[in-house]
């Protein structure tokens, strides 16, 4: 099963379902992506179900429907175990961004967090989920698909939020202090970190 998120309401791919009671469900191959959107937006609608025959295939329909693009970031841990957020749209983040060129997946998200936070000496460790979202660009909708990366550093020096991109604060924060962040943030952050 994948999960894409529409705000922080679920959109659910699947081969098969229970019955319904808070969710809607429809055939993935013939439904209409944007009226599904404008429900999950519009009503108390909690999630809806996308069903296909064979599991394989359900991501590769689904990100068909809508133009996609391609993001990397990194939930970067310093020397003493604290991770780095940003605060960007009264919400708690991660730092990541969309490709550039002809760069990989790992340098768009090592570029990204080093230009968001100014955070430097970054090591990716290893992958982490890929993370499904929609949103709106220029009145259409599209598919962001983030590639995740847990990172380490060294770096010690200041923290510098990058504001032309919306980013008000940058902090490395502990474990109650991550807890109490996931309460103002995106669920498809909340799955990286809890």
């Amino acid at each position: 099963m994948y999960t894409i998120f529409v705000g922080d309401k679920p959109i659910y791919l699947t081969t098969k379902v229970n019955k319904e009671t808070d969710f809607k469900v429809f055939l993935l191959k013939s439904v209409d992506l944007a009226k599904i959107i404008r429900m999950l937006n519009r009503t108390d609608l909690k999630a809806v179900y996308l069903v296909g025959k064979k599991e394989e295939k359900l991501l590769k329909i689904f990100l068909k429907k809508l133009p996609n693009a391609i993001a990397g970031g990194g939930k970067v841990y310093n020397k003493k175990g604290k991770i780095l957020f940003i605060y960007r749209n009264h919400k708690w983040d991660l730092p990541k961004g969309k490709t550039e060129g002809k760069e990989t997946i790992e340098e768009t998200a090592i570029r990204e967090v080093e230009e968001e936070t100014k955070v430097k000496y970054l090591k990716i460790i290893k992958p982490l989920p890929t993370t499904y979202h929609i949103f709106k660009s220029r009145g259409r909708y599209r598919i962001k698909i983030t590639y995740w990366f847990e990172m380490s550093t060294n770096y010690k020096g200041k923290l510098k939020p990058q504001i032309k991109e919306g980013i008000t604060k940058v902090k490395w924060l502990g474990k109650k202090k991550t807890a109490k962040a996931m309460k103002n943030s995106y669920a498809n952050i909340k799955l990286l970190v809890d």
